[in-house]
């Protein structure tokens, strides 16, 4: 039977009346947000002292510069090049015969100027060895962890770094270039897991290709790295507001304020950065650098530490993230500025070099279904044994 959407109907209703109730308080508290933002007097200072010795219930973002900063476009160079990688994957599946997945990882090469060109690509990668399906940890007594589910998603972001560190290193142009990836640089999902997986996945694996793309720049390149997020929820910035409406000289959450006690920072809870850049920004401007607070960025990202600005393409806010050596380098965080607008731009609102990696990466339910055929068909031309659940044999058979 399908969805019947007969019952679903009041639901929504309900859910949308509730909305509706709300819009009148949120306006009120987005509006002191913005007076909290544009207000002068806060001191930059003090105000960073607040943030890195507060302790919070909520992430806040770390300041590079005064809150209200921002910045026009910086114009285009003549010639450039934009790469982006993105990836899909087929989950390990219990119920066939083979423990394997798959990442296929999409990728694009443009190059704009007086040649351009492009190079659309596709490549597909079978895990299926030990070493690829689990994460073991180097002494005895630890819980190895099986690549499947979040950790599988972790890992693909992994291999879409690896990716863009090799295209950016073989481009032939010494022009100027954006490396762009889908998504955030913070690999959140590591918070959940043992140290000896985040040694594997992010020391080993994504900083290191990170660091692949920095060194190139030590040879006169100009190799911009940047992530591009797409219609962000995020409220980084909103909580430094908090901090700023906070009256404790140091905030303690827990200490100062116990659940369910009406707090003066609730004035702008619930509102997101993006809503409240939205208000700020002009077309095409960027606004000051924040810092990522993210444990897992300061515990293990060193260098690679994650800053973020915020973005009005002209269709949304967008939220791009730089590691810092890259932010901190005014040519590079203008050529990313400059480029991912650009982008935008050429894409109806969105990067057009990430969506068309996107589309390249893309695996439909159709090809999920191929591919484990594919696998079986194998199996059984060698003679091998296959076995499937009841559960995915009755799944794939018509009944009626």
């Amino acid at each position: 039977m399908s969805l019947d959407l007969t019952r679903v109907a009041s639901q929504v209703e309900s859910m949308v009346s509730r909305l509706k109730a709300g819009v009148s308080e949120r306006h009120q508290r987005l509006e002191r947000a913005l007076g909290v933002l544009g207000d002068e007097a806060n001191d930059i200072e003090r105000l960073r002292h607040k943030v890195s010795h507060s302790k919070t219930t909520w992430l806040v973002a770390g300041l590079a510069e005064s809150l209200g900063q921002h910045y026009p476009p910086p114009p285009c160079p003549p010639e450039f090049t934009v790469i982006a990688v993105d990836g899909s994957h087929i989950e390990v599946d219990r119920h066939r015969s083979a423990r394997c997945y798959l990442i296929n990882l999409g990728s694009v090469i443009l190059r704009y100027g007086a040649d351009p060109a492009a190079v659309l690509d596709s490549l597909p990668r079978l895990y299926s060895e030990d070493k690829d399906l689990l994460i073991v940890p180097g002494m005895a007594g630890g819980r190895e962890q099986p690549v499947e589910g979040a950790l599988l998603g972790i890992k693909r972001g992994v291999e879409e770094c690896r990716r863009l560190a090799e295209l950016a290193g073989g481009l032939a142009s010494d022009g100027p270039a954006l490396a762009l990836l889908d998504g955030s640089l913070v690999l959140w999902g590591l918070e959940a897991y043992p140290e000896f997986v985040t040694e594997a996945l992010l020391s080993k694996g994504f900083l290191s290709y990170l660091d692949d793309i920095r060194r190139l720049n030590n040879s006169g390149k100009r190799r911009a790295l940047a992530s591009y997020i797409s219609f962000p929820r995020s409220t980084d910035v909103v909580n430094v507001l908090r901090l700023v409406l906070c009256p404790h000289e140091l905030a303690d959450c827990d200490r100062y304020c116990p659940g369910g006690e009406k707090r003066e920072c609730d004035a702008v809870s619930g509102v997101r950065d993006s809503e409240l850049f939205y208000q700020t920004l002009g077309q095409g401007e960027r606004s000051a650098l924040f810092i990522s607070r993210s444990s897992v960025v300061e515990k293990h990202y060193g260098r690679h530490q994650v800053y973020f600005f915020y973005l009005n393409t002209g269709d949304e806010i967008a939220r791009v993230e730089m590691p810092q050596w890259a932010a901190l380098d005014g040519g590079l965080l203008d050529l990313a500025h400059a480029l991912a607008l650009d982008q935008c731009r050429r894409g109806n609102g969105y990067p057009v070099a990430l969506s068309e990696a996107h589309e390249q990466a893309v695996v439909a339910t159709a090809d999920r279904e191929q591919f484990w055929q594919l696998v079986e068909a194998s199996l059984a031309d060698e003679r091998l044994p296959f076995l499937t659940s009841a559960k995915s044999l009755s799944k794939r058979t018509r009944w009626i």
